[in-house]
């Protein structure tokens, strides 16, 4: 007798006791993966996003140079001096000019989540394509806005466009990631954040002054563009957890499991279950409408369930608290930090000297927090452990750099203390990975990112510079600010204790899912472990 073959959902009895024939030549019914292409390797993978998280972070960082951001106009002694930038060609006030800072994230809180759901349904790499494109229209529109209002709404938009990247890129690097090096290509990655942001300052610097504000939004724009068109044309990838790419290939094999249940019952081996497939297809035209309801009913209900699971996972929960006041200090350092040290330490090149030691450091502390963690052996108690002590430590180091009298002495003991901080970058979301089911990978970093923005840098740029125009002392605003580091430390330090499990290879079916499952790598080698292919899922 042959081997077993493998069975569709829902199938009868008496058709699972026959051997079923090949439904297609060429088409196996295991589980499908990408293979590499002659130039498309895993390190070439991590490479693109790289680049492409640079660009997102260098974005951040020239909007709040002051090359691109500008300053108010002031007027001394009957002497008027008109404003530079954004802000001073829009007349923004203090408060404003942070809300700006902020506009693109209400459009990255709302998106994240989407993106993440539509994952289950569409290629994740084709939903990075969508987001990357809008964002390439986004920014470009940004340097044609004409006040105020017009220039959120294109932040606004901006953030809609990053959401798909920041949601999927990381579960797409940690599948393709060498296992003892997981945490170091992590930190790869999120090394390109402080990076960007450096650079951006640079970069605003630069282009604002020689060629104005406008003009550096649309370089971004120009520079984007390939990557977004990429996400459309090359082959998609597959993400660990989720349904083959090819849903095409698919919906062909649901099809022909079907002729052949029509021919065997043709054949009058079932007359019963033809007459019963007859009523099902007129039953299945005529309730089109309500099954379509039923079917997006039944995704919001998995995604309120998947929503309710994370938020239950006291790992999830603390570790997404320390990244929600960490990242509150961080945005408002990264949107305030050349203003404070041009008010301070009377830097005249302030874009300069905190993007140059924004970018030694972040590259440095970043990489250093990855290869550390996998050192010593990468975990989540681990990891909470360098969280805890290297915010801590960053922290005090950052405060004792504003207590300085001397420029010198403030670049060189900051320069510390943004080492220390920006090591925590991938031991964060190796956390926010690692301690929830592959399937819900996508969600867990989409409601990190959201929390980490509404709660921490989304409100903290804003409240920095009401505080700002309250007390007017830059030193007194950075030492308040500065803080808020150690109440971050403190609650990962408590994650230290919580029983955690690295959930990385736990079974991550749904049952019910209108979308199978599956447990592939892709880009690295096939998966041969046969899956059941389901043949109940509904097309809307």
């Amino acid at each position: 007798m042959g081997p077993p073959q493998e069975q569709h959902e829902g199938q009868s009895a008496s058709s699972s006791s026959q051997p079923q024939p090949s439904l297609e030549p060429g088409v196996d019914t295991k589980s499908t993966m990408i293979l590499s292409t002659s130039w498309f390797t895993p390190k070439r993978l991590l490479a693109i996003f790289c680049v492409i998280n640079l660009l997102n972070y260098l974005d951040r960082g020239a909007i709040a140079s002051n090359g691109v951001n500008g300053s108010q106009g002031t007027c001394k002694g009957g002497t008027c001096k008109s404003g530079t930038g954004i802000q001073g060609d829009f007349k923004l006030s203090n408060f404003e000019d942070g809300v700006l800072s902020s506009a693109f994230m209400v459009g990255l809180l709302v998106a994240s989540p989407i993106f993440a759901s539509l994952a289950k349904s569409v290629n994740p790499f084709r939903l990075i394509g969508v987001g990357l494109s809008v964002w390439t229209l986004a920014t470009l529109c940004c340097g044609f806005s004409f006040n105020f209002w017009s220039i959120s709404a294109c932040r606004m938009l901006v953030g809609v466009g990053e959401a798909s990247f920041i949601s999927l890129a990381a579960p797409f690097i940690d599948d393709n990631a060498p296992v003892s090096q997981k945490t170091a290509w992590l930190a790869t990655f999120y090394m390109c954040i402080p990076a960007g942001y450096a650079v951006g300052y640079i970069y605003g610097g630069l282009v604002g002054s020689h060629f104005g504000w406008r003009w550096a939004f649309w370089v971004e724009a120009v520079l984007m563009s390939p990557f977004a068109i990429l996400g459309f044309f090359m082959k998609p990838l597959q993400l660990k957890g989720f349904a083959p790419a090819d849903s095409g290939k698919k919906l062909k094999l649901e099809t022909a499991g079907s002729e052949t249940q029509d021919v065997n019952a043709s054949n009058g081996k079932d007359e019963t279950l033809s007459l019963k497939a007859e009523f099902r297809d007129k039953s299945t035209h005529e309730t089109s409408g309500s099954k379509c309801a039923t079917t997006i009913y039944g995704q919001f209900s998995i995604f309120l369930q998947d929503v309710k699971e994370l938020l239950l996972d006291k790992v999830f929960v603390v570790n997404v608290l320390g990244y929600i006041v960490y990242n509150f200090v961080i945005g408002a350092y990264s949107y305030w930090g050349p203003k404070a040290g041009y008010s301070i330490y009377n830097m005249a090149n302030a874009d300069m000297m905190f993007g140059g030691i924004t970018v030694v450091c972040g590259i440095l502390g970043s990489l250093g927090g990855g290869f550390l963690l996998d050192f010593v052996n990468s975990t989540i108690s681990n990891a909470f452990k360098l969280l805890s002590f290297a915010t801590l430590t960053g922290g005090a180091c950052c405060f004792g750099a504003f207590l300085f009298r001397s420029e010198y002495g403030f670049c060189a003991l900051f320069a510390v203390g943004e080492l220390l901080v920006f090591a925590t970058q991938a031991p964060v979301n190796y956390v926010c990975l690692h301690c929830v089911k592959p399937s819900l990978r996508p969600l867990s970093m989409a409601l990190s990112t959201v929390a980490i923005h509404i709660f921490g840098d989304v409100p903290s740029s804003p409240l920095v510079g009401k505080v700002q125009d309250k007390i007017h002392n830059w030193r007194t605003t950075a030492l308040i600010l500065t803080s808020i580091f150690f109440p971050a430390a403190a609650i990962w330090f408590i994650g230290i204790f919580l029983h955690s499990v690295d959930r990385y290879n736990e079974d991550s079916e749904h049952e019910g899912s209108s979308v199978e499952r599956t447990n592939t790598a892709p880009l690295v080698e096939e998966n041969t472990a046969k899956t059941p292919i389901s043949g109940q899922t509904q097309e809307c």
